[in-house]
């Protein structure tokens, strides 16, 4: 009998606000057959450090949180409206 436990980013989003949501999943496998999987969500607004994450979600946030977006989200902020 041989246990793993497996942590994948299985799921990113990106929201119309410029928001990035990461999904990871925790995955009990005995045998190769997958016993229990467990999620944890988390976000990363524009202009958050980002830099501990995943190098697939480096990737997203680079290629999305332009200056042009963070600038918008940070405006918003600012005038106190739903982000």
């Amino acid at each position: 009998m041989q246990l793993e436990k497996l942590i994948v980013v299985d799921q990113i989003e990106v929201v119309e606000n410029g928001i990035v949501q990461v999904r990871t999943a925790t995955k009990i496998i005995e045998d190769g057959k997958e016993l229990s999987k467990t999620y944890h969500r988390h976000t990363i607004a524009p202009a958050q450090d980002y830099s501990s994450e995943s190098d697939r979600v480096k990737a997203v946030c680079l290629a999305v949180h332009t200056p042009v977006v963070i600038a918008a989200y940070q405006a918003k902020l600012a005038n106190n409206e739903p982000a």
